[in-house]
């Protein structure tokens, strides 16, 4: 029997496709379905390596979570990944193809939809559901040739689609409307059911306006979603707003990340952040980072022009000062390069070829290489034996008299590096601060006297079954139910 696929678009990027999907997910899944999560193409600097070895949006993986299913490549096909404003590594079946400019990925989409029709077969010969995220809007006038995102995936596999629109920022009428009317008429018959996001207030004030829509439009509104304080779900790309610490605490630690152009993974710290002892504070241009007790380096897609950009900002001397006064440092992946003396781009692999001077606070250097490390690994921290697991993502190869100084010891490997005072740590090693064990003895590194014991893994689960309730009292409705098996 073959899988029924249903779709969802957003009239807007950030309208809620990733959380509605990852909702849906978990409410099919409690249900007794077998679903899986699927998106075409994504553009974003949040990745996972899949159980099969290959890397997909962080996003997916999260959807793979709420599906009770192990990631791989098949749900998310392409993954773009932003190097410049004009250009991005193009990633196919978990594996980097190259990098391209928009005309040339233009071009590029004719063989890449052959790549997202073949995922999409594979996982409808065997889920009972698949549950598709759009990317954007349908509504891109100047990107509807060779679509493969939205409405060209749809009509290709003839699925139904629902259309999400966040009232939050106001307009919502005229964001659905809007959409639905630059919509082609092939198009516009797809779209099944019309879904409000992120509501505040009396649902009965909105009466009147989803009567009047229905009206016009002649689609069904599937349900309002309410908006949902506090819910945590892992961000697909944009920096997550930071959850301050419990105000009235002395035993606090001030984290600071610098937030890169170019910043990746940085998923990677929303166990830190949402840590009651622990205030991180991702740090823009203008602003210091002066005050920290820890100061971590992200990774980045375009390290040595990010390296730039942060000199830009005056934060070289920042961090000399900071270390200068006691505090601390860790590099996460390219975070890690740019602790070292050198950095080196030989074959130009994310930007002009050339060697740039790194922060000089590990003793070795950088070389990026072609060859992409995807793997996922577990080991222990140097620091107090520590269990720790996570995943790579790089392309760069770093040695030198630091590296005899890991930072985690892994099965049959080592990982990172330390100083010799050891107040400065880099790792390649994503997932860092996810393990309860890991991320206390690193707190405590960095100056917390007594951290208190947190379970990530369950504020995410919590996170995932907060937004499927709501989903159930809301949107499990007649209209949506009519479009699913059983």
């Amino acid at each position: 029997m073959r899988a029924t696929t249903i779709m969802i678009q957003g009239t807007t990027s950030d309208a809620g496709k990733s959380a509605l999907v990852t909702g849906l997910c978990r409410l099919l899944a409690r249900r007794g379905l077998n679903v899986a999560p699927f998106k075409p193409q994504n553009m974003a600097l949040n990745s996972a390596v899949t159980a099969d070895g290959g890397e997909i949006g962080r996003a997916q993986a999260a959807q793979a979570q709420a599906a009770g299913m192990a990631p791989t490549i098949d749900l998310n096909p392409v993954l773009l990944k932003p190097a410049t404003d004009t250009g991005a590594q193009v990633i196919v079946n978990g594996q980097a193809i190259g990098t391209m400019d928009a005309v040339a990925y233009h071009d590029y989409k004719r063989i890449a939809r052959e790549a997202v029709l073949a995922a999409h077969e594979r996982l409808a010969a065997t889920y009972d559901v698949v549950v598709v995220e759009g990317a954007g809007s349908p509504a891109e006038i100047n990107l509807r040739e060779h679509d493969i995102a939205n409405m060209g995936f749809a009509e290709a596999v003839d699925c139904p689609v629902l259309l999400a629109a966040d009232i939050d920022r106001g307009g919502v009428f005229a964001q659905l409307v809007g959409t639905l009317e630059l919509l082609a008429p092939n198009e516009r018959a797809l779209v099944a059911g019309l879904v409000i996001n992120r509501f505040r207030g009396d649902i009965s004030l909105l009466q009147p306006g989803i009567d009047w829509l229905e009206e016009r439009t002649g689609i069904p509104v599937v349900g309002t979603l309410p908006h949902l304080d506090g819910l945590h779900l892992e961000a697909e790309d944009r920096l997550t707003d930071s959850a301050p610490a419990e105000a009235d605490r002395s035993d606090t630690l001030r984290v600071r990340v610098p937030a890169l152009p170019r910043i990746s993974n940085h998923t990677d710290f929303d166990a830190l952040r949402l840590h009651p002892q622990v205030d991180l504070q991702f740090t823009g241009p203008g602003e210091s980072l002066e005050g920290a007790d820890l100061v971590i380096l992200p990774g980045s897609k375009a390290v040595r022009s990010d390296l730039a950009w942060l000199r830009e900002q005056g934060w070289e001397a920042h961090i000399q000062r900071h270390l200068r006064y006691g505090g601390r440092v860790i590099g996460v992946c390219g975070g890690f390069q740019m602790l070292g003396r050198t950095l080196a781009d030989p074959e130009g692999l994310e930007g002009e070829t050339g060697t740039t001077e790194g922060l000089g606070l590990l003793d070795l250097d950088t070389t990026l290489a072609p060859e992409k490390q995807l793997s996922h690994v577990a080991g222990r921290l140097a620091l107090e034996g520590a269990a720790v697991s996570g995943y790579e993502i790089h392309m760069g190869v770093s040695r030198g008299p630091a590296v005899e100084r890991p930072a985690v010891h892994l099965e049959d490997a080592v990982d990172g590096a330390r100083s010799e005072e050891d107040r400065v740590m880099g790792t390649y090693l994503h997932g860092l601060f996810d393990e309860p064990e890991a991320r206390e003895t690193l707190l405590r590194w960095a100056g917390l006297t007594a951290p208190e014991a947190t379970d990530y893994h369950a504020l995410r689960e919590a996170g995932i079954d907060h937004l499927a309730d709501a989903m159930e009292a809301h949107l499990w409705t007649e209209p949506l139910r009519r479009l699913l098996p059983g």
